[in-house]
């Protein structure tokens, strides 16, 4: 079966043109740190803090920048409770519950890649 993606209807979304679903998806979740607080959120809401340093090498102004376009695209929630100081957590949304057994297929795609090309370090 040969499918022509650009021949589908264009997505608008954003102020952005999409002529691929594909592209879509991706532009929603493709970049490593998004798909990284995804993951790290699929057992439930964590605070701000928490969640940030579950996240290896990632800078406060990116977790940020992450974060609230999760939050724009509707995939992640924030609550903010009326405490001081301030309490935050943040927790998917039925979208991005959705995404999880997706991210968990590549998250098992990669294991197996690593396995089989023999790319873990020894144990120390």
């Amino acid at each position: 079966m040969d499918t022509n993606y650009t021949d589908s209807k264009r997505i608008q979304y954003q102020d952005k043109d999409f002529n691929c679903t594909l592209a879509f998806a991706l532009h929603l979740i493709g970049d490593k740190y998004k798909s990284l607080i995804l993951f790290h959120l699929k057992d439930g809401p964590q605070r701000s803090g928490v969640l940030q340093k579950s996240i290896t090498d990632i800078s406060n102004r990116m977790f940020t920048y992450s974060i609230r376009a999760l939050e724009k695209d509707k995939l992640v929630k924030r609550t903010i409770f009326p405490v001081t100081p301030p309490k935050v957590e943040y927790e998917l949304t039925e979208d991005g519950k959705s995404l999880i057994p997706i991210i968990l297929e590549l998250d098992k795609w990669g294991q197996d890649f690593a396995e089989f090309h023999h790319l873990y370090a020894p144990a120390e």
